[in-house]
């Protein structure tokens, strides 16, 4: 009986402990030993977070929705503002806009709409782990709709590149469902920048804003060095591995959702996660806005942490009463405006004048050690699929040297197949469903590979 009664202590104790630990973990805990953030890399993330509210509107000359001081958008330097009829249910709507004052090109996407049939749709067709792609897992629903995206307004991104001068920056943002589509867009122009006139890859950019899941592991740090992901303290999407439509199509009982995901996360080992090559992460660089502090009331004036984290990445869910509002894009850009000025505070208390341009050229270096470093780490903790330093670095020198050029051995092979099994020869229009598959896993045979084949080869 006594040891009964002892047992039963210890299965108390041990799950008080579990509930204290898990009521007490904040958001502020992922980021706690990440370094500052500058206001050179952040600056871009408030003015993107304005443009992707922007595709909520039916006309920018006349908005209904805008923001405390503004969209601070051109009208007439939006070039495309695509709605729902339009994408007919392949997409979200997105906003194409030509900023001539920061020279850049913007692919805005919008988030989840929760009374759109059309969007579950994307989140509902998430064959996981069916083709390899990149050297790794992808969410299929997003993949198609960047795919579709890229059908059907590569040419125009081609024309506005070139008609520039081929010295605009070409960024794609997105908010949620559409942070997922725009990572996966990135990945695709990345690897074939030849398609939109040749654009480098250090010219293509990507700002995941409440990112979701949407690569494995190795993919979001591999691609660290282009794609951003910006989350707000508490924010539930990025720390939620459960696939997406479980997520979104019980909204309704949220929390008692993601307590069992905290649950069940928490029996899971840290090795057997990280060894599961189609486990999902948030995509990129990480950008951590944080507002609140334990145990205190109110919103602080928020800070911004950085880094490129591999293990422990965003893996603990928060249960918190804001992990749904900190998910809202009209919180992301309020905090985001006020982070940045913060910065700027920062910056000219430290240096009255204008910075020199070596401070720029120091942190940029800095990131590219960071990046490599986050490569190393991937590599020493056994991440499927990982692809070491010394091996990515000089193939994707060697591909940003030929897209400069506009022209790729890769590329031109494939356009040979292309033309040779289509009959369509002539048509200069890239197909993308083509374009993508080089990115699939293929045996010998230069065959598709399904998933089991694909595990097994590389065990």
């Amino acid at each position: 009986m006594s040891v009964a009664c002892g047992f039963e202590c210890v299965v108390v104790l041990g799950c008080m402990r579990w509930v204290w630990k898990r009521c007490t973990y904040i958001g502020n805990d992922d980021s706690a030993t990440w370094p500052p953030a500058t206001y050179d890399e952040f600056e871009p993330i408030p003015r993107l977070c304005r443009t992707i509210l922007a595709v909520y509107e039916d006309d920018l000359h006349k908005p209904k929705f805008a923001p405390e001081g503004g969209y601070r958008l051109n009208p007439h330097w939006a070039v495309k503002h695509v709605a729902y009829k339009e994408t007919l249910g392949n997409a979200p709507p997105y906003l194409i806009y030509l900023d001539h004052d920061n020279h850049e090109i913007v692919v805005a996407i919008r988030g989840l709409n929760l009374v759109k049939e059309s969007d579950y749709k994307v989140l509902m067709d998430n064959k996981l782990g069916k083709q390899m792609f990149d050297g790794g897992y992808v969410h299929h629903g997003l993949l198609k709709a960047a795919i579709w995206m890229l059908n059907k307004e590569s040419e125009t991104l081609k024309k506005l590149w070139v008609e520039n001068g081929k010295s605009y920056k070409m960024i794609f943002a997105g908010h949620s469902l559409g942070s997922g589509v725009a990572s996966l867009l990135t990945i695709i122009v990345a690897n074939h920048g030849d398609r939109l006139g040749g654009i480098p890859r250090s010219l293509i950019s990507c700002y995941a804003v409440a990112p979701a899941r949407c690569m494995s592991l190795n993919l979001a740090v591999k691609y660290a060095d282009i794609i951003h992901s910006v989350i707000l303290q508490d924010d539930f999407l990025p720390r939620t591995p459960t696939p997406l439509e479980d997520i979104f199509t019980s909204v309704f009982c949220l929390p008692c959702l993601l307590f069992l995901v905290c649950l069940r996360d928490t029996f899971i080992p840290e090795g057997r996660k990280l060894r599961d090559p189609r486990r999902l992460y948030a995509p990129g660089r990480m950008y951590h806005v944080i507002e609140r502090k334990f145990c205190r009331c109110g919103r602080y004036p928020p800070d911004v942490r950085t880094a490129i984290p591999v293990d422990g990445r965003f893996e603990h869910i928060v249960l918190s009463c804001n992990a749904t509002s900190d998910h809202a894009i009209i919180w992301i850009q309020r905090e985001t405006e006020k982070a940045l000025a913060r910065l700027k505070e920062a910056m000219s208390a430290e240096a009255p004048t204008a910075p020199p341009p070596v401070q720029k050229i120091v942190r940029q270096h800095t990131l590219e050690k960071e990046h490599k470093k986050a490569l190393e780490r991937a590599v020493t903790l056994n991440i499927p699929h990982a692809v070491p330093t010394d091996a990515d670095e000089e193939p994707s020198a060697h591909k940003a040297e030929e897209s400069s050029r506009g022209v790729t051995t890769e590329a031109t092979s494939l356009v040979e197949g292309a033309s040779t099994s289509t009959d369509h020869s002539t048509d200069a229009r890239a197909n993308w469903n083509e374009v993508v598959e080089k990115l699939f896993a293929r045996d010998e045979e230069r065959k598709l590979m399904n998933k089991e084949e694909s595990s097994s080869s590389t065990v």
